[in-house]
């Protein structure tokens, strides 16, 4: 079986590729997620240690400061990753039209992760962040598109499911590696003049070489895919200014979806992203105390996700993705819930455990049902709009949660701003499941149609 016959699929009417691939091909096109994933939660880690252990702002400060760094990040995003995606369906190249923005976005991420990691004063670590999101969101749009490029119908199921795992397994590695990190960092001793050792710019190093590894398994054994799209004549300017077309909004189910994806995310994204914050200023833990909780949660939410992730991807092949969507969010805003009132650390993760089986089952089913109801001929310009979501989510819970949790400490105390925050996120969670309501799901009948055979 050769390469080129599996990177030239052939296309239905709708512009769908109809030849199935083999699994490990799908989980070599899915390996990247990795490590952008380990990218977004290492830096949110960093970000978190440094502003609650680093003496950078004051315990008041902290969420006005997530607040403004992450704000500043997801506006980049949004602009940024369906522009470059939209671009990326017309590029003509030897290596096809995603693989050079993937090449060049993950060799900028590497620069702007050592900028952040090597950073002592908060405004260079703000203005790498922010170059952080130019560069990653330059490869994330156009690698969105490249899965609808390559997976048949029948196989969105189970990409979708793989593409959930990576991410868990990126999570995973981001955050045990700032974990480690900060477990082995030793805090400073005015006694006896001892200086803080600290190991937290390794963990974005080590994900730096993770990205590059993963880049280079994709441009290296993944194919081109589709061809491009005919410019028509039209300038890369009118290109880039088509991505904001008022046209999507046709697309109805897409934009509903779009909407909900974003409010679930958020729902979730409000506590991974301000979980040390949680754990410092509502449970009193020191750095390494909070490393350690840290971890075991993480170890429980990946549990679930594990649990939850390929069972939810196949049930919903048989009766549907919405209705997964709908359990997810309700177990979802049921762990937040219960970490936001847990009044010791091993009641919060028992709400964690429930985090992670809403996480995998949403992993596994959003994403499949993004791909069923997009245009395939504009998989760039539509899975980089719906990454918007993706990306901009926990920017978004982060500034908004941060907002709360300042306020709220202000106003009833420290260590009350996090639980507070916590409670938004189970409102962002039923907002979820309202918002999906209008979408349309395809009939699974379109999803069963027979396919060629490899050979």
């Amino acid at each position: 079986m050769s390469e080129t016959a599996i990177g030239d699929p052939g296309v239905d009417a709708a512009g769908r590729p109809t030849r199935p691939l083999p699994t490990g091909h799908l989980a070599r096109i899915s390996a990247y997620w990795l490590g952008l994933t380990a990218i977004d939660s290492v830096v949110n880690l960093f970000l978190q240690f440094r502003l609650n252990y680093g003496d950078l702002v004051e315990p008041s400060q902290v969420g006005r400061t997530l607040f403004l760094v992450g704000l500043a990040g997801a506006l980049v995003g949004i602009v940024v990753q369906p522009t470059i995606g939209s671009i990326s369906d017309y590029t003509i190249s030897r290596w096809g039209r995603r693989k050079p923005y993937i090449v060049l976005g993950s060799l900028l991420d590497v620069v702007f992760l050592l900028g952040i990691a090597y950073s002592h004063t908060l405004i260079a670590i703000a203005a790498f962040v922010m170059l952080l999101q130019l560069s990653t969101n330059f490869a994330r749009g156009p690698f969105q598109g490249y899965v609808p490029d390559l997976v048949a119908p029948r196989q969105v199921g189970l990409a979708s499911a793989l593409v959930g795992m990576m991410q868990i397994l990126g999570n995973v590695t981001g955050v045990m590696l700032a974990n480690i990190a900060a477990a082995l960092s030793v805090p400073p001793n005015p006694e006896t003049g001892q200086a803080r050792v600290d190991m937290l710019p390794l963990a974005l190093v080590a994900v730096a070489v993770i990205e590059l590894v993963t880049m280079i398994s994709v441009v290296v054994r993944v194919d081109p895919g589709l061809p491009p799209k005919p410019r028509e004549g039209r300038s890369w300017l009118a290109i880039a200014r088509s991505t904001w077309a008022t046209d999507i909004l046709r697309e109805r189910s897409y934009m509903w979806l779009l909407a909900s994806r974003l409010l679930f995310l958020m729902g979730g994204g409000v506590m991974f992203n301000l979980v040390i914050t949680y754990l410092k200023q509502t449970h009193g833990l020191e750095e390494g105390e909070a490393a350690g909780v840290n971890t075991v949660l993480l170890l429980i939410v990946v549990a679930g996700n594990l649990v939850s992730n390929i069972p939810a991807a196949r049930l919903s092949d048989r009766i549907g993705r919405k209705p997964l969507i709908y359990a997810s969010c309700l177990i979802g805003g049921l762990g937040v819930g219960i970490a936001a009132i847990a009044p010791s650390i091993p009641i919060a993760i028992l709400g964690g455990a429930l985090f992670g089986v809403s996480g995998g089952i949403f992993l596994a089913v959003d994403w499949a049902l993004m791909t069923d109801i997009i245009p395939k001929a504009s998989a760039g310009r539509y899975m980089g709009l719906s990454n918007v979501a993706t990306g901009a989510s926990g920017l978004l819970a982060t500034a908004t949660g941060g907002l709360v949790l300042d306020a709220v400490n202000i106003a009833a105390g420290l260590g009350t701003g996090p639980r507070v925050a916590f409670l938004l996120g189970v409102v962002y969670y039923a907002l979820a499941a309202v918002l999906l309501r209008p979408v349309r799901e395809p009939p699974i009948s379109e999803r069963l149609q027979p396919e060629a055979a490899i050979v």
